[in-house]
């Protein structure tokens, strides 16, 4: 399968910053990249110059088999940005924001005006659709930011932290139809700081620190990668918890954690299911009842933690460099 979006060795640097220091990334058509990475780290940069906002200093990149640098105007008319604030004209409506949009890209007014009917229905916009854009909510606002860069359909999307902002709800929904978007075939590049958005939408992660790209693979990889698997069971009677630690001992792979007041007992291992699988056959042979048992896996939190070195700032993102 051909490559969506694919870059090699981009750098752009910014007076003494260099905001890209070799990035290379590689999405393959139809699929979600999650491009994660903290504050500064880059993200943003690497969107502006796939999208054709910024000049690389080095490096070369294709989106849908179109060279960025050398057919510009070519790559703009295959493409769809949602930045990390809504681009719409507030003075005008909604309905009047999507059919100007149709229009720039020279759609007939008659194809614009049902193109603008057809997304103001799909983004549940249509009882606000002849209100100014500044009467929106922030949720509102971002749907009809997204329902702008969709008015021609393009093959690639680039969606620079499109849910910043948003309460959980309208967050939902924007999941909602990212993923409907990459059943239909859509490529997307997802910049974002909300780990648990890039671990549902994802087909691949790339991480990105001081301008480059860390580490790469799917979720579940990175995880993996990261280490840290634990068994944690909570016995039913606080009477037997020593002999509940005394049957976990030999799968330890760390230091085994108890809690008293709470009855869990944490204990490191490696092996996976299988082991989770022995250690309820031991329990029970020691006739040990337990109210809950189960394998934690590293979340994308600590794969985060573990690679940049702090936790992510997805609580209140910023501006990316």
């Amino acid at each position: 399968m051909e490559a969506g979006i694919r870059a090699v060795g981009l750098t752009k640097s910014f007076g003494g910053i260099r905001a890209l220091d070799g990035v290379d990334l590689d999405v393959r058509e139809g699929a979600v990249l999650g491009l994660l990475g903290p504050n500064g780290a880059g993200k943003t940069t690497a969107v502006r110059v796939l999208t054709t906002l910024l000049r690389p200093d080095a490096g070369s990149a294709q989106v849908a088999g179109v060279d960025v640098l050398r057919h510009p105007g070519r790559v703009r008319s295959l493409i769809g940005l949602c930045g990390q604030s809504a681009a719409v004209d507030e003075y005008l409506t909604g309905r009047e924001n999507l059919r100007m949009v149709g229009e720039l890209y020279q759609l007939r007014a008659r194809d614009a005006k049902a193109r603008a009917r057809e997304l103001l229905e799909w983004f549940d916009l249509t009882e606000a659709a002849d209100r100014p854009a500044r009467t929106y909510s922030g949720g509102m606002r971002r749907r009809l930011d997204l329902a702008a860069a969709l008015v021609v359909r393009p093959p690639v999307m680039f969606l620079d932290e499109p849910t910043t902002g948003l309460d959980p709800r309208n967050r939902l929904a924007l999941w909602e139809l990212i993923e409907t978007l990459a059943v239909e075939g859509t490529t997307l590049l997802l910049t974002t700081q909300y780990l648990e958005e890039a671990d549902r939408l994802a087909h691949g992660i790339a991480v990105v620190d001081h301008g480059r790209v860390i580490a790469r693979g799917s979720a579940d990889d990175l995880k993996a990668r990261t280490g840290g698997e634990r068994v944690e069971v909570v016995v039913h009677d606080r009477r037997l918890i020593g002999t509940a630690v005394a049957a976990l001992t030999p799968y330890r792979e760390g230091p085994l954690g108890v809690e008293q007041h709470t009855r869990r007992i944490t204990v490191p291992v490696s092996g996976g299911a299988r082991v989770l699988a022995d250690v309820i056959r031991e329990l029970d042979r020691r006739g040990v009842l337990i109210d809950d048992i189960g394998l934690r896996r590293p979340t994308l939190d600590d794969v985060f933690l573990s690679l940049t070195g702090h936790a992510p700032e997805g609580a209140d993102p910023g501006k990316d460099v």
